[in-house]
């Protein structure tokens, strides 16, 4: 279909696919469409902002980035929230090379899902499942809330400001920080050198091993079929069927970033560039990204530990 980022297709293929559920009918297809439309918009409104007030853009990002973190973890929304974040992060990045870029890409983004959602009407006669109905995660408290949203914004605006230097480079890079926020809100800090790192590295283990394979017969069946391949394969560790010391977790983020980091290698490729140096470059940036969060993680946690114990000894001293 000559997409402008077709990778975006099976990543949103793989997301929409991993809970345990029939896939969603026209009708909900239709008012996810249009929910995307409104929560990418955000990002097409904050463009002409940033452009010509940085410092106020810059501060409505911020606090959007905050209340789509917030509606993910206090009001139970995670496809609202993860829509909204992409709106105000990849939208308005992009919307600094042109308007019309900006619309291109939500034109694009809209276009993968509903690809996938179709894909999904496919496939999901050939392997019917039942509806299974995990039971209900417990609920965070308001404080716990704000604190896990205010972690999650701090990983991906750095990575924002980052990618204002260079929209169309970056790209990828804002892509990878929105998954590693999302998985931040989820992780504590003694695990998220595995969950973060680690599944970085597994990823371009992958990527490197899938792209020395299509070089065997590089052609569009062939990537097809060694897609299938890998994502077979990811998907029984991520299910358990394959024995696996890592978390289900650690193979969601890291069949997602070998995803990511696939496509726009095809992309190098077909556009001229040399893939082998522009995924030297993007892997290390998912790396220096992925150390980021880590970190931050870390700091995060010990300085609000830190202001517990100060708030708990000021307690002591008072009573």
């Amino acid at each position: 279909m000559a997409l402008d980022m077709p990778f975006l297709a099976p990543l949103f293929g793989f997301i929409l696919t991993i809970a345990p559920k029939p896939p969603m009918g026209p009708k909900a297809l239709l008012g996810l469409l249009l929910v995307l439309a409104i929560m990418l918009s955000s990002g097409l409104i904050l463009t002409p902002i940033l452009h010509h007030y940085a410092a106020t853009g810059l501060l409505l990002v911020l606090i959007s980035l905050f209340l789509a973190n917030y509606i993910t973890l206090n009001l139970g929304k995670p496809a609202v929230g993860g829509l909204l974040t992409m709106g105000v992060t990849l939208i308005a990045m992009m919307g600094q090379i042109s308007f019309t870029t900006a619309v291109t890409v939500t034109q694009g983004l809209m276009i993968a899902i509903a690809i996938a959602v179709v894909c999904q009407w496919i496939v999901y006669p050939l392997f019917p499942e039942e509806e299974v109905s995990p039971p209900a995660p417990k609920k965070p408290q308001p404080l716990q809330s704000s604190w896990l949203a205010t972690r999650s914004t701090m990983t991906v605006f750095p990575v924002f400001l980052l990618g204002l230097t260079d929209p169309s480079f970056y790209a990828a890079t804002i892509m990878k920080s929105v998954a590693l926020g999302q998985q931040t809100s989820e992780t504590d800090a003694r695990r998220a050198g595995w969950e973060l790192l680690g599944s970085t590295f597994m990823a371009g283990l992958l990527a490197i091993l899938f792209w020395f394979c299509l070089k065997l017969t590089p052609n569009l069946w062939m990537f097809t079929l060694w897609m299938l391949g890998f994502t077979i394969w990811l998907s029984a560790k991520l299910y358990g069927i394959f024995p696996s010391r890592f978390s289900p977790g650690f193979w969601k983020n890291a069949t997602i970033t070998m995803i990511i980091l696939v496509g726009p290698a095809v992309a190098d490729s077909a556009n001229g560039k040399d893939p082998y140096m522009a995924f030297a470059v993007r892997m290390s940036l998912f790396v220096g990204v992925t150390l980021y969060a880590w970190l931050a993680l870390v700091f995060l946690e010990w300085l609000r530990e830190w202001k517990l114990k100060k708030r708990d000894s000021l307690v002591l001293e008072t009573n």
